[in-house]
């Protein structure tokens, strides 16, 4: 069986008897071919010489290299102190002070907004500036007098005249009508500012009027203190016709909420016309205090 794995054709003797004797001939050959030593080639003169001047050429252009492109030490300006006024004084004059460019930059584009140097302290607010720079240049900074005081406008104005009602209050025993005052009549009243006669005046709108003094209390307010100044007429309020509106009017009063304006407008649906809050005592979203609170505002034609 081992004959099965190990049989060649005849062209596949062939092709392995070429190559084996390709392998000899390359093995014999490199016995002969002679190696060159690398210490010969460092040991010779000729390579010595030429590696030298090699090496020094290198160098040299580095050397030249750098000494193109090295940068030249900036020179510096000549101070010359001289009296100037720094708002009307050049760049250059800056440059002369001493004064980097991107300083005197800095205060010529100050001055191209409107800025103006009223007294010599205010050169010491110059962004940049030393302490040591400032010490220096002080002596010489020389303002013009139209630059030395700003020029203001003061504005007179009449005192006004007091407003003796501003602060006014009524005095005790006047009674007004809860309904028909406005916020100015009800400040009037001791223990009443402006954010109450406001409260009072909205809550009033939303209700449809007062039909009672004691109804401020919906919204917080002490009634014992305000019962004696505060009177109600009859039939004051705005009422609303239950078989007219729909559920968003009949909702937006304080004293009716969404489910009992369903209920109303449902009712009405199915069995027709509302004569009397009777017919509504059947369902437990209504109680007796709130037929007494609605009755004032409701109608039925």
């Amino acid at each position: 069986m081992w004959k099965d794995f190990f049989y060649f054709s005849r062209t596949e003797r062939r092709g392995v008897l070429i190559l084996a004797v390709l392998i000899v001939l390359v093995c014999t050959a490199s016995w002969f071919i002679p190696t060159k030593d690398v210490t010969d080639i460092k040991e010779d003169p000729d390579f010595e010489k030429e590696y030298t001047e090699f090496i020094a050429s290198i160098k040299e252009r580095e050397h030249s290299q750098n000494t193109n492109y090295k940068r030249v030490p900036f020179q510096q300006r000549k101070v010359v102190l001289a009296p100037f006024d720094p708002n009307t004084a050049d760049s250059v004059s800056f440059l002369n002070l001493g004064l980097p460019s991107w300083m005197a930059g800095n205060i010529l584009r100050y001055r191209a907004k409107g800025g103006k140097f009223r007294q010599p302290a205010d050169f010491r607010k110059v962004y940049g500036l030393t302490e040591e720079q400032y010490t220096t240049l002080s002596p010489y900074i020389s303002i013009a007098e139209k630059f030395a005081f700003k020029d203001t406008i003061r504005l007179l104005s009449r005192r006004k005249a007091q407003d003796t009602l501003l602060h006014y209050k009524y005095p005790a025993g006047t009674v007004i009508n809860l309904n028909q005052a406005d916020t100015t009549e009800l400040k009037k009243i001791p223990g009443i500012g402006s954010a109450i006669a406001r409260m009072i005046v909205g809550y009033r709108k939303q209700l449809g009027g007062f039909y009672k003094v004691e109804q401020l209390q919906d919204i917080h307010l002490s009634v014992d203190k305000l019962h004696e100044w505060l009177a109600v007429n009859e039939n004051g309020t705005q009422r609303i016709n239950l078989n007219k509106v729909g559920i968003e009017r009949l909702k937006a009063h304080p004293y009716i909420n969404f489910y009992q304006a369903k209920i109303i407008v449902e009712y009405r649906k199915k069995k027709g016309k509302i004569q009397s809050l009777e017919q509504l005592k059947l369902y437990e979203e209504f109680s007796e205090k709130d037929f007494e609170r609605i009755s004032p505002y409701i109608c039925f034609e």
